[in-house]
């Protein structure tokens, strides 16, 4: 059941005509009228944007003009856009013309590592390259001692994504945090909501209790709290949006709020949008 304040912010959604379907029928055009009355910047200043895994099945080009459909202005490359083996002039390339295109290139992957000094110096030497602040990353926990030295050498933050009751390293944001604590405070967390509530914790706790190393968020909804929840469209699901976004804003949440959309990987746009639109729609009536 929906706790009192995520049902007010849906009624309040519905009445200022910023439902789900309408956003998806306009698309970025649409400007809810409380959110221009209340603000100037429809996100409260929180840098949403999506993760390119989002729309892996396009081309890099066809992945711009999508996160711009979306009215949206950053975005985090998973390499299906970038091979990470590619040249250090192809990387420059890609990150011109994502420039060029008006967007913001907030973060890369997730980087799965080895411990292998070798592969995480390639990681590094990739986000140097396309000038990204921050690797989403995976590594083997006997690795977090040479990514610690990375990140002295790079300046280039690592925010360890938690992968739920599956991931055997990093099924939760605790799980991240016991294995970084010791480490650099450029090393921290990415939190996957949707992993999270999976695993059967409350993300907006999460996000507060580990806010001073919380480097990138991904953002999406689940139809289920269990293991074998799956993505669906914001809104729709079980987790309480409302709370994470309220935490996020407390918390002056300062990195990138990263839609990751794993349904409909043929067709991803629509979800995305009505889930983009009801993120706006909350933030419009909070």
């Amino acid at each position: 059941m929906l706790n009192d304040s995520r049902k007010i912010t849906r009624r309040g959604i519905i009445k200022s005509g910023a439902t789900a379907a309408g956003v998806v029928a306009l698309g970025p055009r649409w400007r809810g009228g409380i959110a221009s009355a209340r603000s100037s910047d429809r996100f409260r200043l929180l840098r949403v944007g999506i993760t390119s895994y989002s729309v892996r099945k396009m081309s890099l080009d066809d992945a711009i003009k999508a996160t711009r459909r979306l009215g949206l202005s950053y975005i985090s490359l998973k390499d299906f856009h970038l091979p990470m083996n590619s040249t250090t002039g192809q990387r420059r390339e890609v990150a011109e013309k994502i420039r060029q295109a008006g967007l913001t290139l907030m973060g890369c992957g997730v980087v799965y590592m080895k411990n292998d000094e070798g592969q995480i110096r390639n990681a590094f030497e990739y986000a140097r390259d396309v000038e990204a602040p921050t690797i989403v990353a995976s590594p083997d926990p006997e690795a977090i001692a040479i990514v610690d030295r990375m990140v002295k050498e790079f300046n280039i933050k690592v925010a360890i994504h938690n992968h739920g009751p599956e991931d055997k390293h990093y099924p939760v944001p605790e799980s991240v945090a016991k294995a970084v604590d010791r480490y650099d405070p450029r090393i921290g967390l990415c939190i996957d909501i949707e992993h999270t509530i999976r695993a059967g914790v409350d993300p907006a706790r999460e996000i507060r209790k580990y806010a001073s190393r919380l480097y990138e968020l991904h953002y999406k909804d689940v139809d289920k709290a269990a293991p074998g929840g799956k993505t669906i469209e914001a809104g729709r699901g079980v987790i309480d949006l409302p709370a994470v976004l309220r935490a996020l804003l407390d918390i002056r949440f300062q990195y990138h709020v990263a839609l990751e959309y794993e349904k409909d990987e043929n067709d991803p746009l629509p979800g995305m949008a009505e889930s983009i639109g009801y993120t706006r729609g909350i933030l419009a009536v909070m």
